[in-house]
């Protein structure tokens, strides 16, 4: 899903609410909405922005989101409260309860200003399949999608608000540098790890950040089998999951075929000691 979300929570559970509606009734299983859907994102990255409300994980909002997924499984971000400290948070939910949350570990430019980061990544399990869950710039370190996938993630939901360039913007958003490599992080985090990925980010626009939109779903073959444009909407696709991992992982397994003992550094043979 890319869609946009700003500071009031009244608005952003409206929104939230139709988007849940629409997707139930195109039969959508897993849903997956923007970082910070639930109070908005930064209004910039320069470190002087006020950040959204704190939500505390057990408090009303997440509970009124739980209502809301009934039998869907939902991922949607916020900003968590917890004592003191602000993290930049996804959870994933279903009526039943809370089954996945993730803190984002990688923060990009003056981001560390506002939030705490998150320590780590866990794969849980969902009634689509086992799930793990990224937050935007996570998905820029291979090792982070690595981990999940070698917890047995069999799907991966990245949630963003991801930017246009802000040093070289492109006139077309399209063809910003940004939304390409947007793109090709979804695509290649699907692939290398032979999963299927789920993006979403927020679209138009928030104090001085304009969001790419373009989110997406990838096959385990790094295919994009269904996405939106730049200026935002709802990508559906119908994949059988465990059909789709097995088929990609049965002649070339990247997983099943690394060679971690050699991923340490050595000395070379022809290096002096």
């Amino acid at each position: 899903m890319a869609a946009p979300f700003g500071r009031d929570m009244a608005e952003c559970f409206t929104r939230v609410e139709g988007l849940i509606g629409r997707a139930r009734a195109n039969g959508v299983q897993v849903l997956a909405l923007p970082e910070a859907c639930l109070g908005g994102y930064l209004a910039n990255l320069e470190g002087d922005a006020e950040g959204p409300p704190a939500l505390a994980a057990d408090g009303p909002e997440l509970r009124r989101l739980r209502d809301l997924a009934g039998d869907m499984v939902v991922c949607a971000g916020y900003c968590e409260a917890d004592g003191d400290l602000r993290y930049n948070s996804v959870v994933c939910v279903t009526g039943d309860g809370v089954l996945g949350h993730h803190r984002k570990v990688h923060q990009p430019l003056a981001e560390d200003s506002s939030y705490a980061a998150g320590d780590g990544f866990a794969a849980f399990d969902t009634p689509a399949g086992r799930l793990g869950m990224l937050i935007c710039y996570d998905k820029a370190f291979p090792e982070a999608a690595r981990a999940l996938a070698l917890d047995g993630a069999e799907i991966v939901v990245c949630v963003s608000a991801w930017p246009a360039s802000r040093t070289d913007p492109a006139p077309d958003l399209a063809e910003d540098r940004w939304t390409r490599r947007f793109d090709l992080f979804d695509q290649a985090r699907a692939l290398e790890n032979q999963v299927v990925w789920l993006s979403a980010n927020q679209s138009g626009s928030f104090g001085d950040l304009r969001f790419v939109g373009r989110a997406k779903i990838v096959a385990p073959g790094g295919e994009i089998l269904a996405a939106t444009p730049v200026e935002g909407g709802m990508a559906v696709a119908e994949l059988d999951v465990r059909a789709a991992l097995a088929a990609a992982r049965r002649s070339m397994g990247h997983l099943r075929d690394r060679r971690p003992e050699t991923y340490i550094r050595k000395p070379l043979p022809w290096t002096a000691a």
